[in-house]
C-alpha cells in the first residue's frame, strides 16, 4: 500500500490488455533512445508503461499502438528487449512447475 493513501491498494494498467493489476504483477518499462526497456525491479528513471509479462498482452499492445502512445514518444519503437525478457520469463516459469512437479514427494494414503 502507498503510505500517502491508506486503504487504497496500488494499481495499474496494462497497456496490453487494459486490466488493472498490481504493480508486482506487471513488468515495468521506460523507453530511452526508440529502444523499450524491461524494468522488472521498478527503479530506472523516466516515464514509465506496465505490461502483463505475457506474449498475449505484448502482442495485443504492439498491434494497438499502445507503445509510443503510453511513453508519450513519436514513432515506432523496438521491442526486442521486451520480447527477450518476455518469452525468457515464460519459458523459467514452465521449468520451475516441471522441476517443482519432478522434485514433489509421492502422496501418502
Amino acid at each position: 500500500m502507498d503510505p500517502g493513501r491508506p486503504g487504497k491498494p496500488r494499481e495499474r494498467t496494462c497497456i496490453g490488455c487494459r486490466k488493472r493489476s498490481s504493480p508486482v504483477d506487471l513488468l515495468r518499462m521506460t523507453v530511452s533512445g526508440g529502444l523499450v526497456l524491461p524494468d522488472p525491479d521498478h527503479r530506472a528513471p523516466g516515464r514509465g508503461a506496465h505490461l502483463h509479462p505475457v506474449a498475449e498482452c505484448l502482442d495485443l499492445a504492439e498491434r494497438r499502438k499502445a507503445f509510443p502512445r503510453a511513453f508519450r514518444v513519436p514513432g515506432p519503437l523496438d521491442l526486442k528487449l521486451v520480447r527477450e525478457h518476455v518469452a525468457q520469463r515464460s519459458e523459467g516459469s514452465t521449468a520451475v512447475e516441471v522441476t517443482k512437479a519432478a522434485t514433489r514427494p509421492p502422496a501418502t494414503v
